[in-house]
């Protein structure tokens, strides 16, 4: 089995990674070049980008741009990577969430508002990553496999950086997220299957053809690397401190494993103080095979066949499962999922108290933290911290029905008057 597309194994200009020094395997340690591998040729085990970092400052970190290049000495990137075209994420707003704390009973609760990136997900971070390593590894098309979010990104990332993109969804998948792609390439595949079909047959791609960067296959490791800006910036958003509490939600587990990591390289660089943190994963019960091994209280992962509104969470085999469960466990959180209609409920209650709307993934993981507290499984009184990952825009349809005029009246003062409303 390659664990490696001998077709864009270009040897990268010196400095095209940055700090990065190697590709380092999550379960044996052995270390391999950079480039676009993603699998341990000893053990198949997952690969990640290891460092060497210099010493950094929180004004040198200050002086960078407004987007999450102002990280990149912590990125797998160039140091001039400003000057090549991208998208420019990051730098999203943390929202001190007041209104939703009182409804739900916390202390002290901030949403971390992604819907605000250039293509209204977080999903831009990871694309702006992978597209770097991309362009370093001599890549003559930029793709992925997608459930709609990524699909996006990708898409407005390669037009931007004037590279042919190839994106490849369920497809089932949502219209407005599919127009969301189509409006960007004249590539866009629609594959009959769920996600884990498309993920396979993009495997078989990128196995096979000549020059293709697949973000979450075989450049993976990079693409992964852009969820740590999440973590960078809600601690330095908090005031260069960790939160008590985070809620995250899981597809294929890859954001809330390098929140960790991120957070874990703040504390490593003295740049925050080290301090316990509870990390907790939100998923749909409709597709949650972390949250079911998490509640049975295994290791192992059991794939499932999703069926979910939560489309952009519809994983049903996810690669960083088993590292979801052990930072859950080893950091005192927890994973737990919820029903598509308690979504519905999560979009409704976040866009009603703080005037956000968000996607399927964020009512997923509004209504996951109102359940951990029901369930007395977050604490309260501590700071939390939730994330947001996209906008409701992407997913009409999941509230259509649940959401729409109160009445319906004639233009009329006495019928306003009689209709009850003043």
């Amino acid at each position: 089995m390659s664990t490696a597309a001998p077709e864009i194994q270009k040897t990268a200009r010196d400095g095209a990674f940055g700090n990065a020094v190697a590709l380092s395997c999550r379960e044996c340690g052995n270390r391999v070049e950079l480039g676009p591998s993603y699998a341990c040729p000893e053990c198949f085990g997952p690969l990640e980008v290891a460092y060497d970092f210099p010493a950094i400052t929180h004004e040198e970190i200050a002086a960078g741009p407004a987007n999450i290049w102002r990280y990149k000495a912590l990125l797998p990137v160039p140091t001039d990577i400003e000057q090549s075209p991208n998208t420019e994420p990051g730098f999203t707003r943390l929202l001190r969430a007041d209104n939703l704390a009182r409804e739900l009973g916390i202390a002290d609760l901030w949403v971390k508002d992604d819907s605000t990136n250039p293509t209204n997900s977080f999903k831009d971070r990871v694309v702006a990553c992978a597209l770097s390593a991309a362009r370093e590894l001599g890549a003559k098309v930029f793709a992925c496999p997608s459930t709609g979010n990524l699909a996006n990104a990708v898409a407005a990332a390669g037009a931007r950086a004037g590279i042919r993109t190839v994106v490849f969804i369920p497809s089932n998948l949502e219209q407005p997220k599919q127009v969301n792609s189509a409006v960007f390439t004249d590539s866009l595949v629609a594959v009959e299957g769920n996600y884990d079909d498309v993920n396979k047959l993009a495997q078989e791609i990128a196995a096979e053809e000549e020059g293709w960067a697949f973000v979450n296959v075989n450049v993976r490791p990079f693409y992964a690397e852009g969820s740590k800006t999440l973590g960078y910036e809600i601690a330095e958003q908090l005031g260069w401190r960790l939160p008590d509490q985070i809620v995250i939600p899981v597809a294929s587990g890859s954001q809330l494993t390098k929140v960790h990591k991120a957070f874990g390289e703040l504390i490593e660089l003295g740049l925050v103080e080290d301090k316990p943190y509870r990390i907790f994963g939100a998923q749909a019960e409709g597709c949650g095979p972390v949250a079911t091994a998490y509640k049975a209280g295994v290791d192992a992962i059991r794939p499932v066949k999703p069926d979910t509104i939560a489309k952009s969470l519809a994983i049903g085999n996810p690669a960083d499962g088993i590292y979801v469960l052990d930072i859950a466990r080893a950091t005192g959180g927890a994973v737990e999922q919820v029903t598509d209609d308690e979504i519905r409920e999560g979009i409704v209650l976040l866009a009603r108290t703080e005037g956000v709307f968000t996607e399927t993934a964020g009512g997923t993981t509004t209504a996951v933290l109102k359940k951990l507290v029901e369930t007395g499984q977050l604490d309260t009184s501590l700071e939390t911290v939730i994330i947001n990952t996209g906008h409701g825009l992407k997913t009409l349809d999941a509230v259509s029905g649940r959401v729409g005029p109160r009445a319906t009246i004639p233009a009329s003062y006495d019928a306003f008057e009689a209709a009850g409303l003043a």
